[in-house]
């Protein structure tokens, strides 16, 4: 499979940003992926390797645009509260802090999730 430079890119972004962040039980990591059709979104204890939370715009019937975003940050938020997760680490994937990245931070935040 033949990749392209923006996504070959990415990964390269992907790597060196995961070489310097890990997620503990105390503080794990949240992880964003981003594609045309959806978003999704994980709070993965790296040490244990386990994801605890996970949440998509594909449950939620939202649509991956601004608004998705905002509605998938918001319900990240609340499963993370209700198992008891109060700090995370961002993990952007790659992706630019920008648009629906920082839409979907910007909501965790003001639900209540610290990173």
């Amino acid at each position: 499979m033949k990749l392209s430079k923006k996504s070959i890119g990415r990964q390269a972004r992907q790597r060196r940003i995961r070489s310097r962040i890990t997620g503990t039980a105390t503080r794990p990591r949240m992880s964003v992926f981003r594609s045309l059709m959806q978003m999704s979104v994980q709070i993965i204890d790296d040490e244990a390797g386990k994801t605890i939370v996970s949440a998509s715009t594909k449950e939620l019937g939202a649509k991956p645009n601004l608004e998705g975003a905002a509605k998938l940050g918001e319900a990240v938020a609340k499963k993370a509260a209700d198992a008891k997760i109060k700090t995370v680490v961002f993990d952007r994937s790659g992706y630019r802090y920008h648009g629906r990245i920082q839409q979907l931070a910007e909501a965790a935040r003001k639900a209540g999730l610290k990173f």
